[in-house]
């Protein structure tokens, strides 16, 4: 018997071999005839053809044509655009040792935030993060706005309902909950407005602009249709503008009524735009409570490429416009600015509260961290979306208690990453991390932000500049606003014509 066994071995080995080499002989000469049909062929005829077009354009770019091509209509791209334009990891903190010593260990970091001091009802989070506007419906499903009402409250920061109306399931898992009086009208009426602990009006968000959007009635569940006041078959539509806001008198007594009507903190938000400070000139004579600006990296459920790659001012030069602004009109204390748009690490979001904010709003990050490893129930058949959007398959199999404290977690390691600088800083609260705190390799962005210049000593950087003028003689003589309004080359006749639309 032994011998028999010896034998079946030996010839197990031997067919082993035999198909190890029967497959390297096929792979072989299939390899070879690939490579050499596409040495000999031209390009028109050679498939290699698709790898320098797709460098060329792009893969997410070769995929949106071909949607655009298919479908017909503005293709809606979840989650914001991929492009980064922010240049977050061109600023350093500036740790201290001897000339400031740091804070010692067993002293603690203050990260609270107050919002709305001059409110009635001023609104504090424990954190300076909070969770950004994700609509139940026309973005998330139930169970998701659950657990992210119910990992906010864990950690002590506020959850936001965005252009919704308002969700009794959130409201209720929710200490506290920031409402968006809304270009939908949803949340618009007293009975939903004055549950709430903090009104942001919405007029706009960073990966849409203020553009309208809809919502098709077949994507909307009896659930939406009760939450947002719907009648069967009728669409869900967000305005461009704020119906009943048609000037700044209009918003500025919007303001005024809401906040006698309801003592909490009253803010605005806006897309991040060139014309921010206009834009914040109004804010100032409303006398908001804060300001939220959402920066062109910002996300979204869905929404057209162009807005979210062609529109809007990178987030970290919209903090640190507006927080100048601010203080030049003596309101840095009264009014709060919130961030958000691409904050996806605890550094950024460090950072943007060094340039001027006093706290964040995170989204994406949010809804990556809440899926987390329940993405295995979807992939690699469903995208792990398919767990949080109202519309997904799988929305049913999310573990919504598993889903709120994996997220109760990752604020909490944020924060303490965020203490841990702050320790390295010498200083004792979050909120007091500056600009005076932070460098930068770039010498543009030094100029653009007044951030100190990394490689010149603090003494000498204004010599730096003053030595190195003639590269910076953009910043020094700025195209005139006039001037950018001139279009040279359009006759008289052209300027006043209209563009066509297709159908």
């Amino acid at each position: 018997m032994q011998l028999i066994a010896v034998k079946l071995e030996g010839t197990k080995d031997v067919l082993l071999r035999l198909i190890e080499n029967f497959i390297r002989s096929a792979v072989n000469e299939t390899v070879d005839k690939a490579i050499t049909r596409a040495i000999r062929d031209q390009y028109t005829e050679n498939l290699f053809e698709m790898v320098p077009a797709t460098n060329k354009v792009g893969v997410t770019n070769l995929l949106e044509i071909a949607m655009r091509a298919n479908q017909g209509t503005p293709v809606s791209r979840p989650l914001g655009s991929p492009i980064h334009l922010s240049p977050w990891e061109k600023i350093l903190f500036n740790p201290v040792h001897l000339f400031r010593f740091p804070t010692p260990e067993n002293v603690g970091i203050r990260t609270s935030i107050t919002i709305g001091h001059r409110a009635k009802k001023p609104m504090t989070v424990s954190i300076p993060i909070m969770i950004a506007a994700m609509s139940f419906g026309g973005a998330l499903s139930k169970s998701t706005k659950i657990a992210l009402a119910k990992a906010a409250t864990a950690v002590g920061t506020a959850t936001n309902t965005g252009e919704a109306g308002l969700l009794e399931e959130e409201r209720d898992a929710a200490s506290l909950l920031i409402g968006q009086y809304n270009r939908g009208g949803w949340m618009n009426t007293p009975d939903k407005y004055k549950r709430l602990d903090a009104i942001e009006i919405q007029l706009g968000q960073g990966a849409q602009g203020s553009t309208p959007q809809r919502t098709t009635a077949k994507n909307i569940g009896e659930d939406f249709r009760e939450v947002f006041g719907l009648r069967e078959g009728e669409d869900a539509l967000i305005h461009s503008r704020l119906p009943g806001v048609n000037t700044k008198e209009d918003f500025i007594q919007l303001v005024k009524r809401l906040r006698e009507e309801t003592g909490v903190p009253i803010g605005l938000k806006i897309a991040a735009t060139h014309h921010l400070e206009k834009e914040l000139q109004i804010a100032v004579e409303a006398e908001v409570d804060f300001v939220t600006l959402d920066g062109a990296e910002g996300g979204t459920h869905g929404g057209a490429p162009t807005l979210q790659d062609d529109v809007g001012l990178p987030t970290l030069f919209a903090i640190t416009r507006a927080a100048e602004f601010f203080a030049r009109k003596g309101v840095i204390r009264d009014i709060n600015l919130l961030a958000t748009g691409g904050l996806v690490t605890p550094g950024q979001m460090l950072k943007a509260i060094a340039l001027g904010a006093d706290g964040v709003y995170i989204g994406t990050a949010a809804i990556m961290a809440l899926v987390s490893e329940q993405m295995v129930k979807a992939v690699p058949f469903e995208p792990p979306t398919s767990l949080v959007v109202y519309t997904g398959k799988m929305t049913d199999q999310l573990n919504i208690e598993q889903a709120a404290k994996n997220l109760a977690r990752y604020l909490n390691a944020c924060v303490q990453e965020m203490e841990l600088v702050a320790i390295t800083l010498g200083k004792t609260s979050l909120i007091d991390i500056t600009k005076s705190d932070l460098s930068t390799i770039d010498p543009f962005l030094s100029k653009a932000t007044g951030i100190q210049l990394g490689y010149v000593s603090p003494e000498n950087q204004n010599r730096f500049f003053e030595e190195t003028k003639s590269l910076f003689r953009t910043f020094e003589a700025p195209i005139k606003e006039e001037e950018n309004e001139v279009r040279p080359f359009l006759s008289e006749s052209n300027k006043e014509q209209d563009r066509p639309h297709l159908h």
